[in-house]
């Protein structure tokens, strides 16, 4: 790492000598738009699922497809969607991912059988996996005024960090009122105002003429971080102990392994070795792998709470879910100016030592919690501590990035797709093995299981985030002090 990128890193950076970008708020708008239209995807299905599972008949063995399908081929293809996207060029990787996306939520809306809708969340799957790191890359070359490169990605942040929970809420109500098709069709109009959006403020790079696809490194980061992918979604139904599992895991591992060592030696790397040689970026790869572990177990918790134990509808679980948004407002307008001022080691930590405590409130709830007093606290934490950390990791990671700056981006996703999927299917078991092992000492307390397992996952979660923020200090701290040696 260069003393240059140290100071960027660790405060204010000299103001570009070209001009701002007049279109560039547009160009913001039009791609967090295509970004939330994503993240909506993540979860909206989740609430739709029960109604899409009898609309056609799914067996039960088969509806998690619904939401694998989508989280295999978008956490798998990252890497290459972000080397596809410098090939081709961001404007039009966002247009031909934001028209394939599209037309795939369509073919899904009108699925009469359980195979078009796996196959059209595996197609959305694969265009966002082409859309996200163009994105974060159009966001980072189009804002480099220190202030204003906080507020842009402060706003992004709040748009992702916050998708999730509008995904429920959306699901919820669509589902309700409407029809549980609509949370594939909702997604017709999004794409067709960010693609115009796209059309009208996002200026064309050309693509590198000598950037070449290294496909043997495509194959093995998708092959490896699906297994991965599908290892822990296997692990959170069949447990960690089961052959599928464990034979899923250990070839993912080693079949990314592999796709290390041939990074090191490729002429096109698809993941260069300097992008995890800068402290910086492995310490918000770290960060967000470690924060999806924290949030994504907190909101998976928090919703089978609210409806299973709570007795919420879905609509209701969804609003239950908006002190989340607020929480993330909050964070990303704490951070964001920030930015240029604080490093990342004055950052990074904070945020997710606050969703720490967040994870520490939600062990301490039992049945009798009321919302106001129990559950919303910890919804406010969560956002706060998930914006305070995806605005500052989001920006730093492609911060400086240069060529990389599309890769860069979309290692912070992947890291937060492998970070979400082991954080469920962990806390998952955890929470089983617990919530059995309390049922069978207290004559099968149905409720009090079923929270004592929350309570034992959430401590865990809050332990795993108390670690990761020393190790990001730590990253942090070191990379410092080599450099003022340098």
């Amino acid at each position: 790492m260069t003393r240059q990128s140290l100071r960027t890193s660790a405060g204010p950076s000299k103001s570009p000598t070209t001009a701002p970008d007049p279109r560039r708020w547009s160009a913001l708008a039009a791609v967090s738009a295509a970004q939330l239209m994503i993240g909506l995807d993540l979860t909206i299905m989740n609430i739709a699922l029960p109604s899409a599972q009898r609309a056609l008949h799914v067996a039960n063995a088969d509806r998690q497809w619904v939401v694998t399908a989508f989280a295999l081929a978008y956490g798998g293809l990252l890497l290459l969607g972000g080397s596809v996207s410098d090939l081709i060029g961001r404007k039009r990787a966002l247009l031909v991912g934001l028209t394939g996306f599209a037309i795939a939520s369509a073919a899904g809306g009108a699925a009469q059988n359980p195979g078009t809708l796996f196959g059209a969340r595996a197609v959305q799957g694969v265009f966002g996996a082409l859309m996200t790191p163009s994105v974060l890359a159009v966001l980072a070359t189009t804002f480099q005024l220190p202030e204003e490169r906080g507020r842009a990605f402060g706003i992004y942040g709040t748009v992702m960090g916050s998708s999730s929970g509008i995904g429920v809420l959306l699901g919820g109500v669509l589902t309700q009122y409407v029809d549980w098709r609509w949370c594939m069709f909702v997604n017709l109009p999004i794409a067709a105002a960010a693609g115009a959006g796209v059309i009208y403020a996002v200026r064309r790079v050309p693509p590198g003429r000598d950037r070449q696809v290294d496909v043997l490194g495509g194959a093995l980061a998708t092959a490896g971080l699906m297994a991965l992918v599908y290892g822990f979604s296997r692990a959170a139904t069949d447990g960690w102990g089961a052959s599928i599992t464990l034979s899923c895991l250990i070839t993912g591992a080693a079949v990314l392994a592999l796709f290390l060592v041939q990074q090191a030696v490729a002429a096109a790397p698809l993941l260069p070795m300097r992008i995890l040689r800068d402290v910086r970026r492995a310490a918000c790869y770290t960060a967000v792998f470690t924060l999806a572990v924290g949030m994504f177990g907190a909101l998976f918790f928090l919703t089978f709470y609210l409806q299973t134990v709570k007795e919420y509808s879905a609509v209701k679980t969804g609003f239950a879910f908006l002190p989340l948004t607020v929480g993330l407002m909050a964070g990303v307008r704490a951070a964001a100016p920030l930015l240029h001022r604080l490093s990342a080691v004055a950052l990074l930590p904070a945020g997710l030592l606050t969703l720490a405590g967040a994870l520490t409130l939600l062990a301490l709830t039992h049945t009798g919690s009321g919302y106001w007093t129990h559950v919303m606290p910890v919804f406010l934490l969560v956002g706060v501590g998930t914006g305070w950390v995806l605005v500052t990791a989001n920006s730093t990671a492609t911060l400086d990035a240069g060529p990389d700056t599309s890769v860069a981006g979309a290692m912070v996703m992947t890291s937060q797709q492998i970070g979400a999927s082991l954080g469920t299917a962990l806390l998952s078991t955890v929470a089983a093995s617990s919530a059995a092992h309390y049922a069978r000492t207290h004559r099968g307390a149905t409720a009090g299981a079923s929270v004592h397992g929350l309570n034992t996952a959430s401590t865990v979660a809050a332990v795993i985030l108390v670690i990761g923020a020393g190790l990001v200090w730590t990253l942090l701290a070191f990379g410092r002090r080599r450099s003022a040696g340098a």
